[in-house]
C-alpha cells in the first residue's frame, strides 16, 4: 500500500481555545491531532480539483458495476492474503 508523505506541525493555542477544541475532539471520540486534521481537510476540500471521467473510464466503470450486479465480483477481506494466493 502506498504511503502518503506527511508533515508534522506544532500549533500554539490560547488555553481557552485549546480547551474548546479539545472538548469538541473528545465529543467526536477523536484525539486532538485527528480532529485538527479533520478541520483542515474539511476547510480545504473545495480546493481539491475534480476531473470528469473519460469515455473509456465510464465504460470500465459500467462494466465493473454490471459484473458486480451479476455476481462476478468477490469480496476481499484481507488484500495481502488475497495477493499472496493469486
Amino acid at each position: 500500500m502506498a504511503q502518503t508523505q506527511a508533515t508534522q506541525i506544532k500549533v500554539t493555542l490560547p488555553k481557552e481555545l485549546y480547551l474548546l477544541v479539545k472538548n469538541k475532539a473528545d465529543r467526536f471520540g477523536l484525539n486532538l491531532a485527528s480532529y485538527m486534521r479533520h478541520l483542515a481537510i474539511t476547510d480545504s476540500k473545495d480546493d481539491f480539483p475534480t476531473y470528469p471521467m473519460t469515455a473509456k473510464q465510464e465504460r470500465i466503470l459500467d462494466k465493473a458495476l454490471e459484473d458486480h450486479k451479476n455476481g462476478k465480483t468477490l469480496r476481499v477481506k484481507n488484500v495481502s492474503d488475497w495477493l499472496k494466493n493469486m
